[in-house]
C-alpha cells in the first residue's frame, strides 16, 4: 500500500467524524396547559403500573395476567419489534467493511482463428490452460457525509417507536379485558336484580288471583299482574346473551379455550369504583401515554431520513481491493509468485440525476412535517380523550347518589302501596306502577355501578396505563420493556396537584 493511498484513507477517515448532512433532530416544544380544568382541575401523581389492582378483584387479575401472555395482537407486537431490531442490524452492518472469499477453477481455450491471436505467431503460445484461484476481495465506502449514521439513527427511532407500539397494544389490551369483565359482571348483577323482581312480581300475580277466588278481586287485575310478570321474564335471556357474549370476548382477548373460562358463569359482584384516580397533570401525557411516545419517535426518524436523502447529493468514496492466489498448476499455487493484489480508493458522484435526488429530500421534509403536525394532534387529541374521561367518571359518581336515593324511595313507595291496596284504598294500578318505577330504578343503578367503574377504566387507558412506571403484571413477554425516548420538553403553568373526585 503506497504513502498516497493511506494518506487519502487517512483523511477521508478523519472527514467521517467531521460531516454529518441533514438536521439534527431536536424534540419538538408543545405548549399544553398546566392543568386540566384550571385552579379546580384534577391532578396528581401518575397511575400505577398495574392499575386495574385498585379493582380489588382477583378474577381480573388473573384475566389481565392471561392476556398479557397469550394474547395474538401482543405476539404479532412482539414480532414487529424482531423486524424492527433486524433492520437496525441490516442499517448498522452498511457502516462495515464488506469482505467475500471464494475460489475458483477454469479451463480455458484460445481460438486460433479468431482475434487477436490468429494475427501473429507466437512460438510455444499456451492455446490451451488450467487456472486455479483462491482469495478475497474487500469494500468499504467511508461514510464521509453521515448517511449511514443518519440511516442508523431512523432505524433506532423506528425500533423505540416499535416498542412503544407494543406497549400501546397492551395497554388497550388492558383495558379491553377490564372492560369486558366489568360488563360481565354488570350484565350479572341486572340478571338477578331481573330475577328479584321477577319473584316479587309472581307474588304479586298469585295474590291477585287468589283475590279473583275470593271474589274481591278483578280479571283485569290478574291480566295485569300476569303482563308484567311476562315483560320482566322476557329480560331474563338477553342478559343471558350478553354474559355468554362477554366470557367469548375474553376467551378472545386472552387466547383461552372458552372451558377455562366457564368459571366466569358464577355471579360475582361488580368491582368497586375507587374513590379517586389521580391523574396528574397534561404535559405528564408526553412522557406517560405510549401512543405520544411512538409519534415522538416517529417523529425522529422522519428527522433523520432527510439526513439519508441530503447524503444521496454529495460523493461517495470507497476503499477496494483484493488479494488472490493464482496458478496453472495446484502445486504452484500457495506460491508466493502466485499472488495477484489490487487496492485503491474509489469516488463516484451523480452529477447529473434530473432533479432525482432533489426530489427524494423534499419529500422527506414533506414526511418529517407530517410526523411533527401527527404528534402534536396526538397530543391533543390524548388531552382531549383525558378531559372526557374525568367528565365521564365525574358524572357517573354523582349520578349514583341520586340513583339510590331513587331506589330506596321507590321501595318505599312500593311498600306503602301493597298496605294501601290491602286495604282498599288505592286501585291495582297503582301497585303495578309502583312495582314497575322500582324495577326501573334498580336496573338503571346497576348500570350506573357498571359505567363508573368503565369509566375508570376508559380514564386509565387515557392517562397510559401506567408504563411510565413499569411492566404490568404477566407481561413479562411483552413487546420489550418500556423505552424511555427523548421526551419532547413542554411547557406549562403551574398547577395545584389534587384528586379527582
Amino acid at each position: 500500500m503506497s504513502r498516497k493511498v493511506f494518506a487519502i484513507f487517512a483523511g477521508l477517515s478523519l472527514a467521517c467524524g467531521a460531516c454529518t448532512v441533514g438536521p439534527n433532530y431536536h424534540p419538538p416544544e408543545i405548549s399544553v396547559e398546566g392543568s386540566y380544568h384550571g385552579d379546580a382541575g384534577a391532578a396528581g401523581s401518575s397511575a400505577g403500573a398495574w392499575w386495574w389492582m385498585t379493582l380489588r378483584d382477583p378474577a381480573l387479575n388473573a384475566l389481565e395476567a392471561q392476556a398479557a401472555e397469550n394474547n395474538l395482537d401482543v405476539r404479532q407486537a412482539q414480532a414487529r419489534v424482531r423486524e424492527a431490531r433486524a433492520e437496525r442490524a441490516v442499517a448498522t452492518g452498511a457502516s462495515a467493511p464488506s469482505v467475500n472469499v471464494g475460489g475458483q477453477y477454469q479451463h480455458e481455450r484460445f481460438s486460433q482463428n479468431a482475434a487477436p491471436f490468429n494475427a501473429f505467431d507466437v512460438p510455444n503460445f499456451p492455446w490451451e490452460f488450467n487456472l486455479y484461484q483462491v482469495g478475497f476481495d474487500a469494500s468499504w465506502e467511508l461514510d464521509v457525509f453521515g448517511g449511514t449514521r443518519r440511516a442508523i439513527e431512523a432505524v433506532n427511532a423506528n425500533l423505540q417507536a416499535s416498542e412503544e407500539d407494543g406497549h400501546a397494544v397492551l395497554v388497550t389490551l388492558q383495558a379491553e379485558v377490564a372492560r369486558n369483565y366489568i360488563e360481565l359482571r354488570g350484565y350479572q348483577n341486572q340478571r338477578q336484580i331481573v330475577q328479584h323482581s321477577l319473584e316479587g312480581q309472581q307474588q304479586t300475580l298469585d295474590i291477585t288471583r287468589d283475590r279473583l277466588k275470593q271474589g274481591v278481586g278483578s280479571q283485569l287485575d290478574v291480566a295485569r299482574a300476569s303482563a308484567l310478570v311476562a315483560d320482566t321474564a322476557a329480560r331474563i335471556p338477553t342478559y343471558e346473551r350478553e354474559e355468554w357474549q362477554s366470557i367469548h370476548r375474553l376467551a378472545i382477548l386472552t387466547n383461552e379455550p372458552l372451558e377455562k373460562l366457564l368459571t366466569l358463569r358464577q355471579t360475582a359482584a361488580i368491582p368497586a369504583a375507587p374513590d379517586g384516580v389521580l391523574v396528574g397533570v397534561p404535559a405528564e401525557l408526553l412522557r406517560r401515554r405510549p401512543d405520544i411516545r411512538r409519534a415522538e419517535r416517529q417523529l425522529a426518524s422522519a428527522t433523520a431520513r432527510i439526513g439519508v436523502a441530503e447524503a444521496e447529493l454529495y460523493p461517495k468514496f470507497s476503499i477496494t481491493g483484493f488479494f488472490n492466489l493464482q496458478s496453472a498448476s495446484v502445486e504452484d499455487l500457495l506460491a508466493w509468485k502466485s499472488r495477484a493484489m489490487s487496492l485503491g480508493p474509489t469516488v463516484s458522484w451523480p452529477i447529473f440525476e434530473a432533479g432525482r435526488l432533489r426530489g427524494v429530500v423534499a419529500v422527506r421534509n414533506a414526511q418529517q412535517e407530517q410526523a411533527l403536525l401527527g404528534y402534536e394532534q396526538v397530543v391533543q387529541n390524548a388531552i382531549g380523550e383525558v378531559r372526557d374521561e374525568m367528565i365521564a367518571f365525574s358524572t357517573e359518581r354523582q349520578r349514583h347518589g341520586s340513583l339510590t336515593d331513587a331506589v330506596r324511595s321507590n321501595q318505599e313507595a312500593l311498600d306503602l302501596a301493597q298496605q294501601l291496596y290491602g286495604q282498599g284504598l288505592i286501585d291495582f294500578l297503582s301497585v303495578l306502577d309502583s312495582q314497575r318505577q322500582l324495577f326501573q330504578a334498580q336496573e338503571s343503578l346497576s348500570e350506573n355501578d357498571t359505567q363508573t367503574v368503565a369509566a375508570v377504566v376508559a380514564l386509565y387507558k387515557a392517562l397510559g396505563g401506567g408504563w411510565e412506571t413499569g411492566q404490568p403484571a404477566g407481561a413479562s413477554t411483552s413487546a420489550g420493556a418500556a423505552t424511555q425516548p427523548t421526551t419532547a420538553p413542554v411547557q406549562t403553568a403551574p398547577a395545584s396537584r389534587s384528586t379527582l373526585p
